[in-house]
């Protein structure tokens, strides 16, 4: 017994649903007697190429010459309906691409049609042809016999070679609107006398993606499951919305940073006996979902099953930001990388689960940037809410510009036999006029106290350096790099390359930096491991990014076999000593100080 799809292909040019623009084109060519040599016809599964091609076949075999308005009773449709026509050969170019069968192509392309007017050459999946196989067919394709007709179908267009898409004319298949699958879905079961309620049509046109065949065969599988009426809750359970429901919970733990619920999800998807790694790809997508919603401003109608669906898509898309959400695509990728590789999918998945949900347990380079980016953010928040006064404004704390200078304060008695006291003075230079004056603030008149953000925007201006001792910007000297300083950060550049590829940074573990020159970096391998020295080579460019990431600097690396020093024998990078004058000297130089005295009176302005 033939399926849906099968019964229920069009039988003529009137019964194609979304693809105006084919049939136009070829009605047009038939009825002008225009038809080409070969056509190409590209689109995504289940949108009716190979139907398409049949049509063609049946117009150009009609009785009475070929016809675009031709019957669907005709003898010879029929048979090209059915597949018994030998005026039609169907060839799946999937297990049919090697030379031979293209040879036997080209020796049956000289044969006169047996009933009909033309003789058709279907290729499904054209792109699965071997170059050789092209290369033998280029020929025959540019230069076919009068009464031949080429039609090549393919999913990816991108794999046909370019010489032969030139002596094609090429139609693109477009995928269906849910109402047009909605309406064939109907009009398919009005004719099985199925009875399908609107809201689960509504579910399988959007669980079809886009594919007649596979919103017929979802169809057809649910009068399997539940005879000619369907109900609501069969279509619920072979869609399988249990899993989107864990997909859901998954993304609300995320949205809740609750990392109990996350494991308590996993830990359900495990009991149930789903496949562990096609959740992670269905997470990831569904991630992907919350993205394009957010830059969208909408839920697309294909993103849901039902109207519940799309609610909580929303919602949830509303609740996580979107630096959360690719960071947690780009954790679920690292997972299924690590499960390709041998590693369980459940552990990964959890990993993976628990630091998007909490980052202050991630220790990665990636985990402290998105760290760094919402403290930033909250103290942007801060510093809007409780912005310092400007330069000009008189606010609580400032004098005003009339105001008289206060009088100096007296000066404080300092015992004869005690040695002046030494201070540093760090606070800001006195910003000098125009006309050369200093125009410092009073001394007696106390900063106004700030607020909790204007206090951590404004705790590194103390560290600022000297107008007069800071080098220009484009002067800066850049920080020294020597081979001390990438030892002790070779542990880091290890845990950035494991956390994109698992296996690298796993044998890069007993590698060390032994020597660093004008060449570039030196790196050993024990005597042992010929196999990671040979890994790491092939893998050179990957380690030297890590590197230029984590470092700024950009370095050769060359790879070696030889000894490795232990941990032990590594040299510790030790803080110089510095005595009382030496650093009185370097605050100086480095943040513009000065030495104050106890004894030291403020000079009076006359």
């Amino acid at each position: 017994m033939l399926s849906l799809y099968r019964r229920h292909r069009p039988r003529s040019f009137d019964d194609v649903v979304g693809q105006e623009h084919i049939v136009r084109t070829l009605r047009n060519a038939i009825e002008l007697g225009k038809v080409h040599h070969a056509y190409l016809f590209v689109g995504s599964r289940g949108t009716g190429k190979t139907s398409m091609a049949k049509l063609l076949a049946c117009a150009l075999n009609a009785e009475g010459g070929p016809r675009a308005d031709f019957a669907a009773d005709d003898p010879n449709c029929r048979a090209i309906a059915t597949g018994t026509s030998l005026d039609v050969v169907e060839m799946d170019a999937a297990s049919n691409n090697s030379v031979d069968d293209i040879r036997e192509l080209r020796e049956n392309v000289a044969l006169q049609p047996m009933g009909g007017a033309s003789r058709v050459y279907i290729l499904d999946e054209a792109h699965m042809l071997t170059t050789s196989a092209w290369n033998a067919f280029l020929k025959t394709l540019e230069e076919p016999p009068a009464h031949v007709v080429f039609v090549l179908a393919t999913t990816e267009a991108h794999k046909v070679p370019a010489t032969i898409v030139d002596r094609c004319h090429r139609f693109d298949f477009h995928r269906p609107s849910l109402e047009q699958l909605a309406g064939v879905l109907r009009r398919v079961a009005a004719e099985e006398e199925i009875e399908v309620p609107d809201a689960a049509v509504g579910m399988i046109a959007r669980a079809a993606t886009g594919s007649f065949r596979d919103a017929l065969g979802t169809l057809e599988q649910l009068v399997t499951y539940g005879g000619n009426r369907v109900e609501l809750a069969d279509v619920l359970e072979v869609l399988g919305v249990a899993d989107a429901e864990l997909v859901l919970e998954a993304a609300e733990s995320l949205a809740d940073h609750d990392s109990k619920a996350a494991l308590l999800c996993i830990d359900r998807l495990a009991a149930s006996g789903r496949d562990l790694t096609q959740f992670i790809r269905d997470l990831a997508v569904h991630f992907r979902h919350l993205f394009v919603t957010q830059t969208l401003g909408e839920v697309p109608e294909t993103f849901s099953v039902t109207a519940e669906h799309t609610d909580r898509i929303a919602a949830q898309a509303d609740r996580i930001s979107q630096g959360e959400l690719l960071r947690a695509i780009d954790l679920l990728a690292g997972a299924l990388g690590a499960v390709k590789d041998g590693s369980d999918a459940r552990i990964q998945l959890e990993l993976a689960l628990t630091k998007a949900v909490r980052p202050d347990v991630d220790v990665s380079v990636g985990a402290m940037a998105f760290r760094l980016e919402q403290l930033e953010a909250r103290v942007a928040e801060l510093g809007g809410s409780a912005r310092p006064p400007e330069r000009g404004d008189a606010g609580a704390g400032r004098a005003p510009a009339s105001a008289p200078d206060p009088a100096p304060a007296a000066p404080r008695p300092v015992a004869a036999e005690a040695p002046p006291s030494r201070h540093l003075d760090v606070s800001p230079v006195p910003v000098t006029s125009a006309n050369g004056a200093g125009s410092p603030a009073p001394a007696s008149e106390p900063p106004p106290p700030p607020s909790t953000a204007a206090a951590v925007l404004a705790a590194p201006a103390v560290a600022q350096p000297h107008p007069e001792a800071a080098p220009h910007p484009a002067e800066a000297p850049s920080p020294a790099l020597d081979l001390s300083a990438l030892r002790t950060l070779w542990p880091a550049v290890i845990d950035a390359i494991r956390a994109e590829n698992a296996m690298v940074g796993a044998l890069l573990g007993e590698a060390r930096p032994t020597a660093l020159g004008e060449e570039g970096l030196t790196v050993a391998f024990p005597p042992s491991a010929g196999f990671s020295k040979r890994k790491a080579e092939a893998n050179r460019g990957m380690v030297q990014d890590n590197l230029r990431r984590l470092t700024g600097r950009g370095l050769t690396l060359r790879f070696e076999l030889g000894e490795v020093p232990a941990e032990s024998d590594l040299p510790s990078p030790a803080a110089p000593v510095l005595s009382e004058d030496e650093l009185l000297e370097r605050l100086k130089q480095e943040f513009g100080a000065r030495e104050i005295f106890d004894d030291d009176t403020p000079a009076r302005e006359d």
